[in-house]
């Protein structure tokens, strides 16, 4: 099977955890880029990066790249594209424009430009023209430009990849799957120790843990876009699809999940059973700054309000509190912190051993990590 360049995309600060997700599944030529991941494979890698990677966002098929000088220079390069390999007058599509650059300046623009020149080319050789749908194509197109430097790709996902399927119901503003997933990834997780998510809001963190402990491919539950491509090959997919059921594997460790909220932990049980895994994770409607450990230490993975909804002298204290609990009430544990209130997070009052930048939607975030040592840490150290 022929071998082509794919494009994998992400958020800030996953490009790494993504590079080695790739490498595993048996990518080539792995190039790390800015919220990217480059590499070269075939059409049954392509078919299992949608599958399985855990924090990519899309899995873009480039077809042309080239430089446009201007919008007339873009269509002309656009409709020199051969259209036809990748659609038919009967089909639908849709263009989706990202820019950057004082070249081109406006996304929507490119896309309409870039519309112009495939139906044009339609037109032209058939008479007729494919149909424009935006919610649900049968070809959905990606121009990427930077500066002058236009990269024409197909997109092989649909929607994100972080629409995983199971969270249909939500409480406030939940964090992405693929950041949830990215975080654990992160933390070294041995996928066999405890993990607690003792703040779960609508349970993303338990349930990509349960996820990622079973190795239970998380786009077992939707469709993609690459399944009304004009070449697609159903009889692999489902044979990829046999394979990744066949690989899934038993947990024995536990997976802890509470919240204050009740209707907060109720969203989690019902998006947990959608997504197959509610045996797995022990759910309890608590609070957190009243818990205690009360088994085997593990890691703990915490996304605490940013302080939106309370006032500034609020949120400090309660990042304290954050701390003290962890401090006196989980030793032995690693504990994993994102937030965007990065003043708030400097009142945790203990000292992270890692730091990392990311981000939570459009929010600047530090994920920090906080070893928390059975007595202190001199007399840890010590004793080895």
């Amino acid at each position: 099977m022929k071998n082509f360049d794919i494009i994998a995309t992400t958020q800030f600060g996953l490009e790494g955890v993504l590079a080695a997700e790739l490498n595993e599944l048996g990518a080539n030529d792995i190039e790390i880029l800015s919220r990217a991941v480059k590499f070269r494979g075939d059409l049954t890698l392509l078919y299992k990066c949608n599958l399985y990677l855990r924090t990519a966002l899309k899995i873009l098929k480039p077809i042309a790249t080239f430089e446009a000088l201007n919008e007339q220079d873009l269509y002309n390069k656009v409709k020199k594209i051969d259209w036809s390999e990748f659609l038919t007058t009967d089909q639908t599509f849709a263009i989706d424009g990202t820019t950057s650059g004082e070249v081109f300046t406006h996304s929507k623009f490119v896309a309409l430009k870039s519309k112009d020149a495939i139906v044009d080319q339609f037109r032209e050789i058939d008479g007729i023209r494919p149909s424009i749908n935006v919610d649900d194509p049968d070809l959905q197109i990606n121009i990427h430009i930077s500066e002058v430097a236009c990269s024409v790709s197909i997109d092989s996902t649909g929607l994100p990849l972080s629409k995983r399927g199971y969270r249909l119901e939500q409480i406030f503003a939940p964090i992405s799957e693929v950041l949830a997933a990215g975080i654990i990834l992160l933390s070294g997780w041995d996928k066999k120790s405890n993990f607690f998510d003792p703040m779960c809001g609508s349970g993303t963190f338990s349930i990509e843990a349960a996820l990622i402990a079973q190795n239970i491919p998380n786009g077992r539950l939707r469709h993609f876009a690459f399944e009304k491509w004009k070449d697609f090959d159903a009889a692999l997919w489902d044979q990829i699809k046999i394979e990744a059921e066949s690989k899934i594997r038993p947990f024995d460790g536990k997976i802890f999940a509470s919240d204050i909220e009740k209707r907060a932990v109720e969203i989690a049980v019902q998006n947990s059973r959608r997504a197959g895994v509610e045996a797995l994770i022990s759910f309890k409607n608590s609070d957190f700054l009243s818990s205690a450990l009360e088994s085997d230490p593990g890691i703990i993975v915490l996304n605490p309000p940013y302080g939106e909804r309370l006032q500034s002298d609020d949120i400090i204290e309660f990042y304290k509190e954050i701390g003290t609990r962890l401090k006196h009430f989980y030793n032995g544990c690693d504990a994993w912190i994102i937030s965007a209130n990065l003043e708030a997070l400097k009142f945790i009052g203990l000292k992270p051993s890692r730091k990392i930048k990311l981000y939570n939607g459009q929010l600047e975030c530090k994920l920090n990590k906080y070893e928390l040592y059975r007595g202190s840490k001199r007399a840890t150290t010590d004793a080895n």
